[in-house]
């Protein structure tokens, strides 16, 4: 199935996607990255910003400035994986409810996920020239210090196709594809003779 949405998102919204559906996003979406996340969750700095319900983007976006704000120049998306321990306090502490990156994220993110409601959507690696496209402007930054690994307000439309890649049920894609490319290396050797 394929959904639109415009974040803020209850629970419910979050718990009808599963593995393969794809979401288009409209609306604020906000990015976020390591130096991020180290700040907020480390440090304890907060965040002006209300990301209840809200969707983030892995990113540390090429901006320039123009008088007072920024302009948006290519917004790319960073592999996941290494954030994979902010996701559980991301939701927790700031009521996160989908995270968009490349790569995916581990078994304690899916556990996340099903106990507090959330869901993360991949986006193909080497797309920001096309992500880009997608967001409008950037209306707002906090935790500017950080810089390019601010916090960012995008307003952002037909952002997506997006594909749900690990649900709120204990589905993930990059388990199915983990599973399915164990099994074939295990065919491919038997047929060779190879004891594993």
């Amino acid at each position: 199935m394929h959904y639109d949405f415009t974040p803020p998102l209850s629970e419910t919204d979050v718990r009808k996607l599963r593995v393969n559906d794809t979401v288009t996003l409209n609306g604020t979406l906000y990015g976020i990255r390591d130096a991020t996340q180290i700040h907020m969750f480390d440090r304890g700095r907060k965040t002006r910003f209300d990301l209840a319900g809200h969707a983030v983007i892995h990113t540390a976006p090429n901006v320039r400035k123009v008088g007072n704000r920024y302009e948006p120049v290519c917004v790319g998306t960073t592999t996941s994986d290494r954030m994979e321990r902010f996701t559980r306090p991301l939701m927790q502490q700031n009521g996160v409810r989908l995270i968009i990156g490349k790569g995916g994220l581990r078994e304690e993110s899916l556990k996340a996920f099903g106990e507090l409601g959330g869901a993360y959507l991949a986006i193909i690696g080497g797309a920001a020239a096309l992500e880009t496209t997608w967001v409008e402007a950037i209306e707002d930054v906090d935790l500017d210090d950080l810089h390019p690994e601010s916090l960012w307000q995008f307003r952002v439309r037909g952002f997506g196709p997006l594909v749900v890649a690990m649900d709120s049920h204990g589905d993930s894609l990059y388990a199915r594809v983990n599973s399915d490319s164990r099994g074939r290396r295990a065919g491919a050797l038997a047929s060779l003779g190879v004891k594993t």
